[in-house]
């Protein structure tokens, strides 16, 4: 950034200039639109950053520009909760582990309505936009889909103009930022942090208090015959919230992320410190703020599963005595506190609020059990979002006991009753009992969360059409053929103001030209794209817009990991979380087996290729690690051998993360959602694809079902088995050792990785992954690999013909208006948790 050329104008001392778009409803002309946002610059410049023009770097005028876009945002957020309160309006709490956000400057001004004028009013003092976009942190809230969807849900919230509050943590370190040293995946602290966050306000005037340890007693209050139970603490932690605006798209509606940081109820030990302790002094102090360090700690060690549950416990209990708070704030008591929230547990982590809930209600409000229950259940709603048993949290009776021993009491109470009703409506049926208690007995007793989850809930929901058909026939069967009703489908959805109008700008003019803007908060009417799809001018420009996104990546690519990729071979994309299910290690053994032909026959015709990897492995997970292991020692060998000669490049992408994301799927040819039929819940990478034109090969899993439907089975490249080939292929012993003995190219594949060719001087080093596939082979690779190879294979066919390509992947965006997260959060707002749209009004 050339200092010299920036022209900033004087700071006004007087007042603070607002950055606005105009009052009464009328737009300022867009000379004083340049002017406000310029005075609001320099003054946070000079005010919030102190510094002027002579010293401030880069990072200086982002956050001076951040802060400017914040002020509009909190002045609009005054109006919207004054407006909620006054209307005393029913509202959504939110409460999920996850919130991957992404950068908040670029969605601030898209969903404010200034990202032009912004860019002219910087252009115009000699600053970059995007510069000063790029320098924002990637906030660190996530790992993957969960915290994905829940950060679309929030600005569909919004843009709905529906209350709402989404509840989580404000991990100082997030996951980790992933780090690739010799191929091998490193992990360091993601200090996301370093520089502060000029989105969040501190709340430490709403702070609460939350207990850890120590036992109960009983007691008898003064008057009163019926026992009491006293919570008597070994441990206090304070919850700080930090409050983060969301906007909505078009509307003055702004809600909250409200995100808690643990801090120690003494934070420091003046005795301790005088007796020359400077470490116990301070003991306290880091025992209580490693609630809040970090995403998902390991929880391979007990040490590890104990700070997981201090965390699940510690941001629950943090927003339920907000929730409470704010409730009594607008009205008398709790006994209405259903009719005015909804608390939606964003899969099992949150579910821990059930028996919060009631604790509180009845161990600090009075009420009696009954009363308490159905509050509890009426203000509760559960979404499911896996079908694998181990993400089906369950925590050890021992451990429980340990860290929240009033609540495992209840717990014990909960089921006592529940079993009860069970026993009455099944007499003679114990092995159901045993399936429905929330205690797993045998072994190592464990509280079963899911099931609790279940009870606890008045709503119970899948997030794709086949989950939640697979949640009601195997995961939660008897939970369904106990209460029918609670069950609902609500498949998930994206925003397409992030996932198409930000990441994607020069596709989303194209589609506004065509058809208007209407797609932005109506995604359906995308549909009106298919009476283009004869017009060869549009198609020539939808391939121009596709070829320079990929020239862009190309670039970003070099820049990022020094590999130089063609822009016109086939871009083939996996990005997601590295999962043995999701069958990254499917797609490498394609690479390979690839790279095998065009060794043996090097002259023959290819589609050249370039296969793109990014997502993090769990710490703890070593076969996910060992396959991105595997994924990079495969890129070192193909990107160096000259007889390969370009047509074929494998990129890993180290540190997968929002703001990569959005370079990816406007650049993707192909969308690979290739997990094994009946493990995916839904996804919703698949659907960003979609929206940004990319075609998907993939199996009958997920939201990849519905997908299918919703651009037609010719637009959408289906092979390998179902779910129920999968169930019939295990019942009856799979053997993976069949397919390796009948398919000579996966054999030679194995083969060449038994070799030692992608691990000199390690040649053992992938026995796990062959093991794994010869002996047992659990996400059935083998089973569906020669269909995969043989449906690449019409990809590229399919590729070579550019036109039919194009209209291929103008159908998938004209057609996946169905998976906007407005549409989803709708059906939610009116089947599950009865809310109704409550408009701000303009300033």
């Amino acid at each position: 950034m050339a200092k010299q050329s920036i022209r900033l104008p004087e700071s006004n001392t007087e007042t603070e200039v607002p950055l606005s778009l105009g009052s009464a409803g009328v737009a300022l002309d867009a000379e004083t639109q340049v002017s406000q946002i310029q005075q609001a610059l320099v003054n946070n410049l000079h005010w919030v950053q102190g510094k002027d023009e002579q010293f401030a770097n880069a990072h200086d005028y982002y956050t001076a520009l951040a802060h400017s876009v914040r002020n509009q945002l909190l002045k609009k957020r005054i109006r919207t909760a004054k407006t909620y309160a006054e209307a005393k309006a029913k509202n959504v709490y939110y409460l999920s582990a996850e919130f991957l956000m992404g950068r908040q400057l670029g969605n601030g001004l898209i969903n404010l309505g200034m990202y032009d004028t912004m860019r002219h009013a910087l252009a115009d003092c000699g600053l970059d936009l995007d510069e000063l976009l790029e320098r924002e942190a990637e906030p660190g809230l996530g790992n993957g889909g969960l915290g994905r969807l829940a950060a679309c849900f929030m600005d569909s919230l919004t843009t709905l103009n529906l209350p709402a509050i989404g509840y989580g943590i404000r991990y100082e370190f997030g996951i980790f930022t992933q780090l690739i040293r010799q191929g091998h995946q490193v992990e360091a602290p993601d200090k996301w942090l370093s520089y502060g966050n000029p989105w969040e306000i501190a709340r430490p005037d709403y702070r609460v208090e939350i207990k850890f340890g120590g036992h109960t007693e009983v007691y008898k209050k003064d008057g009163d015959d019926d026992y009491q139970v006293r919570w008597i603490q070994a441990q206090t932690v304070i919850g700080i919230p930090h409050d983060v605006p969301v906007p909505g798209y078009g509307t003055d509606n702004v809600n909250l992320l409200r995100l808690w940081k643990a801090e120690a109820g003494e934070a420091f030990d003046l005795d301790a410190f005088n007796a020359g302790d400077y470490f116990g002094a301070v003991a306290n102090k880091m025992i209580s703020e490693n609630i809040t360090k970090v995403l998902y700690p390991n929880d391979e060690t007990r040490q590890g599963k104990e700070l997981r549950l201090q965390q699940q416990y510690f941001f629950v209990a943090c927003s339920l005595q907000d929730i409470i708070r704010l409730h009594l704030r607008d009205h008398s008591n709790l006994g209405n506190l259903a009719e005015f929230s909804a608390i939606q547990l964003n899969d099992t982590h949150p579910a821990i609020g059930v028996a919060e809930l009631m604790r509180l209600l009845i161990d600090e409000y009075s009420f009696e059990w009954a009363a308490a229950w159905q509050i509890t259940q009426r203000t509760f709603g559960y979404t499911n979002h896996t079908l694998m048993p181990e993400a089906l949290e369950k925590w050890s009776v021992d451990l429980f006991g340990k860290l929240l021993p009033r609540h495992l009491e209840i717990i014990y109470e909960i089921n006592h009753r529940f079993l009860a009703q069970v026993k009455l409506r099944y007499p003679n049926d114990p092995d159901r009992l045993e399936r429905l208690s929330l205690i797993e007995e045998g072994g190592e007793r464990r509280v079963r969360m899911a099931n609790l989850a279940c009870v606890g809930s008045h709503a119970i929901n899948g997030v794709a059409a086949l989950h939640t058909e697979l949640l009601k026939q195997e995961v939660l069967q008897d939970f369904y053929e106990l209460w029918p009703d609670k069950f609902s489908n609500k498949t998930n959805g994206i925003t397409p103001r992030r996932w198409l109008l930000q990441c994607n700008p020069r596709l989303a003019q194209l589609i506004s030209e065509t058809i208007g803007d209407s797609w932005i908060t109506n995604l359906d009417d995308l549909k009106q794209l298919e009476a283009h799809l004869d017009d060869e001018a549009f198609r020539h420009a939808w391939q121009a817009i596709k070829q320079e996104n990929k020239w862009s990546l190309a670039r970003y690519i070099h820049d990022a990991v020094g590999i130089e990729v063609n822009p016109d071979s086939m871009f083939d994309v996996q990005i997601k979380r590295i999962h043995e299910y999701k069958r990254q290690l499917m797609n490498v053994l394609h690479v390979i087996t690839l790279y095998n032909r065009m060794v043996q026959n090097p002259g023959d015709h290819v589609v050249p290729r370039t296969v793109i990897f990014g997502g993090k492995a769990a710490p703890g997970y070593a076969m996910a690690k060992l396959v991105v292991k595997l994924i990079n020692a495969v890129a070192d060998v193909v990107n160096n051998d000259p007889s390969v000669n370009g047509r074929l490049k494998v990129v890993f992408l180290p540190n997968y993360n929002v703001s990569q994301a959005q370079r990816l799927f406007p650049a993707s040819d192909l969308s690979e959602q290739i997990s094994t039929a009946g493990m995916e819940a839904s996804g919703t990478g698949n659907m960003k694809f979609a929206l940004n034109g990319a075609l998907t090969i993939g199996t009958l899993d997920g939201a990849n079902v519905e997908i299918r439907e919703e651009v037609g089975a010719d637009n959408f490249f289906l092979f390998g088995l179902t779910t129920e080939q999968v169930a019939a292929c295990k019942a009856v012993g799979h053997n993976p050792w069949y397919y390796y003995d009948t398919n000579p190219e996966l054999k030679r594949t194995l083969d060449v990785i038994a070799s030692g060719l992608f691990s000199p001087g390690e040649p053992d080093l992938f026995l796990p992954i062959l093991d794994s596939l010869l002996v047992d082979d659990p996400y059935m690779v083998m089973a569906d690999f020669a269909a995969y190879v043989q449906c690449q294979e019409h990809v590229s066919r399919t590729y070579e013909d550019r036109d039919r390509w194009v209209r291929m992947a103008i159908l998938n965006t004209a057609r996946i208006g169905k998976f906007s997260a407005d549409r989803t959060i709708a059906d939610y707002a009116r089947e599950i948790w009865k809310v109704k749209a409550v408009p701000v009004a303009g300033e």
